[in-house]
């Protein structure tokens, strides 16, 4: 489950993205996504209630806290990195591997074996190379800030996540994640005074395809968190979740038409190429944490 979890996940994400973006198109916008997405995750985690877990204090509260505060605030940086140059920005993110590697040797008492530093070296530039694109030379001021965002969100989501493997097994993950997730959900009412417009202004058709991605956002941020709580191996976890990176591009290659994106079918050879060098890196991090 260790292993099955954080890939699952992977594809999971991959499927629910393919459904928000689908959404998209009528007009929802990024902050009544996060909204919707972030309820979904509060009310899926709920269940997990039942498998019991130790006593809540008051004086531990400020734990899933502070990781459902990281987890949010990661967000809200992807968001805004989003919102600039994708091209730039998901290739950045892509960092967060290393970072879960190098906060785990810190926090956790769980050495990372030197197989997985390179395997997550590797995956770093597997997902670079996954999401190349050809540029359209903006530069400036505007790029800065898209690296420096997207840096951010990488570094807060990994933390977020070596805290949750450090915190949950005193809590029992029946307890410290529906808190946690209860507590992003929370925080996510924030978000309101910067939407577009009502949520009552989302068309019926967008629901159509908001809902179930919300949902399976919930459920794959499930089985992470999940995974992490319980098996541990943050830096392994990433490494297999990063594998979203070549579904994704399988997906575009696949379903362009229907997405909207038939354009990124017909991408240089130069392109091509790259990705091509980048799913092999991904296949032979993922090898090396499962040998």
């Amino acid at each position: 489950m260790a292993t099955v979890l954080p890939l699952a996940s992977a594809l999971g994400y991959v499927v629910a993205v393919l459904l928000v973006k689908r959404a998209s198109v009528y007009g929802v916008g990024l902050w009544r996504t996060a909204f919707v997405s972030n309820l979904a995750m509060g009310l899926c985690f709920a269940p997990l209630w039942l498998l019991g877990g130790g006593e809540i204090t008051l004086a531990e509260l400020w734990q899933p806290a502070v990781c459902a505060g990281l987890f949010f605030i990661g967000q809200v940086f992807t968001f805004l990195a989003l919102a600039g140059d994708v091209s730039l920005a998901t290739p950045v993110m892509g960092l967060k591997i290393l970072f879960v590697a190098g906060a785990s040797a810190v926090w956790v008492d769980e050495p990372v074996r030197p197989v997985w530093w390179v395997a997550a070296g590797m995956a770093t530039v597997a997902v670079g190379l996954l999401q190349a694109s050809p540029r359209s030379g903006a530069g400036g001021q505007n790029s800065r800030r898209t690296v420096a965002l997207a840096a951010g969100a990488a570094l807060v989501f990994a933390l977020s996540d070596v805290l949750v493997q450090r915190f949950t097994p005193g809590w029992g993950p029946g307890r410290f994640l529906p808190l946690m997730f209860g507590m992003v959900a929370g925080f996510s009412f924030g978000l309101i005074p910067v939407f577009a417009a009502p949520l009552r202004k989302i068309p019926g058709a967008a629901w159509r395809w908001l809902l179930p991605g919300a949902v399976l956002l919930a459920f794959q941020a499930v089985g992470m968190a999940y995974g992490l709580g319980v098996y541990g191996r943050a830096t392994v976890a990433n490494i297999l979740y990063s594998t979203r990176g070549l579904w994704s591009v399988l997906a575009v290659v696949l379903l362009g038409a229907w997405l909207g994106t038939e354009g990124e079918r017909n991408l240089p050879a130069r392109v091509r190429r790259w990705r091509l060098v980048g799913a092999g890196l991904m296949f032979a991090a993922v090898a090396l944490v499962l040998g």
